[in-house]
């Protein structure tokens, strides 16, 4: 029997993303310095706060984005809910989490024109009930607050935890993704934060570094939140000969797997066989 392993796009078995939320001001730096080093990032917006509320002078956090500069600011990258408003939403009953949510990807969608199906928990917050409620307002994975402080991949896409938020160790974990080699397995560096705490904290140039280190390496797979969660389900959808000798895709997204060791790019609706 072969030995059959998924792989990212190109045959790479590294993955790098990264996520954002609010849409402030500063995702307007953060995005030219992605777009810089070839990097994909996921903006979680909260669409019933974009030009309602005028900061003040003395507020940290800085204008949102508006409404008419969304589609083109974050044009290649992934825009995704992060709830109407804001609400700890733990707290409050489920039909106005149901509305949070659905109303902020009404909003979003009209604002970018494609399907929004992903969400990070506004202050984090989530429980059971919440989690089990979302694929059925059309959310397909969800990110939690906290570092994991490793590269695995997530078990549960509605409790997804990033490796780091870029204020903790983020160059370590820079390095030592980098140095990663076995391809045996598949890695994954997700990195999380607020564009404003580069203002507040005045570390622009830990971001600079970071994708200057990590950007544009051959060995890894740049991707938005949505984007891997769609090679996944592809990855899952291959049908298998029962001896391992072939494999067809019924997706219409192409698969990379390695046989033995030997790459294979496996077309939507391809049929390839091993031996």
């Amino acid at each position: 029997m072969s030995t059959i392993y998924n792989c990212f796009p190109g045959g790479k078995h590294k993955v790098l993303t990264m996520s954002y939320d609010d849409g402030r001001n500063g995702d307007r730096k953060l995005i030219e310095i992605f777009n810089k080093y070839n990097i994909k990032g996921t903006f979680h917006l909260n669409s019933g706060l974009i030009e309602k509320y005028e900061p003040l002078i003395s507020d940290a956090f800085g204008k949102r984005i508006p409404r008419k500069e969304i589609k083109e600011l974050y044009k290649g990258h992934e825009v995704s809910c992060h709830t109407l408003t804001h609400p700890t939403i733990e707290r409050c009953p489920m039909t106005n989490v149901i509305n949070e949510v659905l109303e902020d990807r009404k909003e979003l969608e009209s604002l970018v024109g494609y399907t929004v199906r992903g969400l990070s928990y506004p202050n984090g917050s989530y429980t059971d009930e919440i989690k089990n409620m979302l694929h059925h307002v059309g959310i397909e994975y969800s990110r939690i607050v906290g570092n994991s402080e490793n590269f695995a991949m997530p078990k549960d896409f509605y409790e997804w935890k990033a490796t780091c938020h870029h204020n903790h160790d983020l160059l370590k974990y820079a390095d030592e993704f980098i140095s990663l080699n076995k391809t045996q397995y598949l890695y994954m560096f997700y990195v999380w934060g607020h564009s404003y705490e580069f203002d507040r904290d005045n570390n622009w140039n830990l971001m600079e570094e970071f994708c200057k280190k990590v950007g544009n390496r051959e060995d890894t797979w740049y991707a938005t939140n949505i984007e891997i969660v769609d090679y996944l389900n592809v990855c899952r959808n291959l049908k298998y000969s029962a001896d391992g000798s072939f494999v067809y895709n019924p997706s219409i997204q192409t698969a990379w797997i390695s046989v033995d060791k030997v790459i294979y790019q496996i077309k939507g609706g391809e049929q390839v066989n091993f031996k």
